[in-house]
């Protein structure tokens, strides 16, 4: 009788703990790669804003990512990343650099729609990211 009780205690701990791990796990829309390419995308961001910096110091105001890469102010070869595009806004107190991706349908496992959130910088060299 003893090693009954013994054996449902464990039982029970083994689902809790099996039951905190399915809570703990990322969800479909956190998944690794995206982590990974979020991160590319923050360090894209920076360069445009570093690039926006420079040209602000050379030209007296904000420029578009066309301007930054003509004037050779960025050497950032692309405008996007990963499904990820990039797009700048000016005025003449400062700029916002947002990188945006579209919901991709059909996430793993039959799940629902895998969102993407929208991350950008600004003049401040602030990083927000918005799901």
């Amino acid at each position: 009788m003893r090693f009954l009780g013994i054996l449902l205690a464990m039982a029970a701990v083994l689902a809790g703990v099996y039951f905190y791990l399915k809570q703990a796990a990322p969800a479909p829309h956190r998944l690794a790669t995206q982590a990974i390419s979020t991160t590319g995308v923050e360090m894209d961001l920076n360069a445009i804003a570093q690039a926006e910096r420079l040209y602000f110091t050379q030209n007296g105001g904000y420029g578009s990512l066309d301007q930054l890469v003509s004037t050779g102010v960025m050497n950032l070869a692309r405008t996007e990343r990963d499904g990820y595009t990039y797009e700048v806004e000016t005025s003449p107190e400062g700029f916002q650099v947002w990188a945006r991706h579209p919901d991709v349908a059909g996430g793993p496992n039959g799940a629902g729609p895998i969102h993407y959130p929208t991350i950008s910088i600004n003049q401040n060299m602030e990083i927000h990211q918005s799901d």
